[in-house]
C-alpha cells in the first residue's frame, strides 16, 4: 500500500513557492498494542461515560470544560471551540534561518519527510536543499493544520529536506529547576582521563539497525506463536482518514529568486510558464 501523505501544499521563501508532499519519516512498527477483550465472546471492550453519584450518561449531555482551580470549570461548547480554530493552509512560509545547531534537542517531536510533488518543483526544491546545506541553516515557519498551529523547522536530510515538528518555549520545562541541586565542582583530572579513555574505545559510527527492543522482539514472537493456535479472534481495521486534495504553483525560479532578493513583485504577475502535465514518476 502506498504511504499516504500527511500533508500536501507548498513551501513558500518570499516570492518562490515549491508544490511539496509531506509523509510521516516514523513508524509505530516496533510498540506492541493491545485492546482489551471480553474473553468470552471475543468482542473488544467498549468504555461507556459515567458521572459520579449519576452512573452512564448521554454523549449529547457532555461539554468541554477547562480547570481554572480544582472542582471550578469554564464550560465552552463546540461554537466557541471552532470559532478560535485556525483554517487549515496549504502554505508553509519560511520566516527565519537559524543555525543548524540552534535549536536544543528538547524542542524536537517528530520528523515528516518532505518530496517534491512533481518534476516541475523538484528544481527548486533542490536549490533550496542546497542552500540549507552551504549555509548551515535551518528554515523556521508555522504550519496551520486541523485547526491548530505548528511550529516547525525544515532542514536538509540526504538528497531530499526534512521537516520537524518543534514544541513551543511553554511546552518546555526549565532545565535549571531539576539540576539546580547537582554539584559544580571540577573532576579528579586522573577520572576524567580515564572515563575519557574508556569513551574513546567504545567510540564508532551511530546505526540504528545494531540497537533492538528485546522485550517487543520477544512478544511479538509470544503473538506469532498464540496466532497459529487453534481459537484465535481477528478484529476488523478501523478504516484510514479520506486524502486531502493538493494545489500546486509553480513560478520561474530564477526571476522569483532575484525579485525576492531585490524587494520585486512576484514575476509570476507578468509572466508564467505554461503548465504542462508532468511526468509519471517512481518513488520508493
Amino acid at each position: 500500500m502506498a504511504a499516504r501523505a500527511y500533508w500536501k501544499g507548498q513551501i513558500r521563501l518570499a516570492l518562490v513557492s515549491i508544490p511539496v508532499e509531506i509523509y510521516s519519516a516514523t513508524k509505530s512498527g516496533a510498540a506492541v498494542t493491545f485492546r482489551q477483550i471480553h474473553e468470552p465472546s471475543g468482542k473488544p471492550v467498549k468504555y461507556e461515560k459515567v458521572v459520579p453519584g449519576i452512573g452512564a450518561i448521554d454523549h449529547d449531555d457532555i461539554v468541554k470544560g477547562f480547570e481554572l482551580s480544582k472542582g471550578n470549570y469554564v464550560l465552552l461548547d463546540e461554537e466557541e471551540i471552532e470559532a478560535v480554530k485556525l483554517e487549515s493552509k496549504r502554505t508553509l512560509e519560511l520566516v527565519q534561518f537559524v543555525d543548524t545547531d540552534a535549536i536544543d534537542v528538547l524542542y524536537y517531536t517528530k520528523p515528516y519527510y518532505v518530496v517534491p510533488a512533481d518534476e516541475l518543483a523538484e528544481e527548486a526544491y533542490i536549490v533550496l536543499r542546497e542552500a540549507l546545506k552551504r549555509t548551515k541553516k535551518v528554515g523556521l515557519g508555522q504550519l496551520a493544520l486541523r485547526g491548530q498551529e505548528q511550529l516547525v523547522a525544515l532542514r536538509p536530510c540526504g538528497r531530499g529536506l526534512v521537516l520537524e515538528v518543534l514544541r513551543y518555549a511553554d511546552e518546555v520545562n526549565k532545565a535549571a529547576n531539576y539540576f539546580r541541586d547537582v554539584g559544580n565542582a571540577k573532576p579528579d583530572a586522573d577520572l576524567l582521563d580515564l572515563a575519557e579513555t574508556l569513551i574513546g574505545k567504545k567510540s564508532g559510527k551511530f546505526d540504528a539497525s545494531d540497537y533492538h527492543n528485546h522485550y517487543v522482539d520477544a512478544l511479538k514472537r509470544v503473538i506469532a506463536k498464540k496466532a497459529k493456535a487453534k481459537g484465535k479472534r481477528v478484529l476488523e481495521d478501523v478504516e484510514e482518514p479520506a486524502e486531502v486534495s493538493r494545489g500546486s504553483n509553480v513560478i520561474d525560479l530564477m526571476a522569483a529568486l532575484k525579485a525576492s532578493v531585490d524587494g520585486k513583485k512576484a514575476p509570476a504577475e507578468e509572466k508564467k510558464a505554461p503548465a504542462k502535465k508532468p511526468a509519471a514518476r517512481k518513488r520508493a
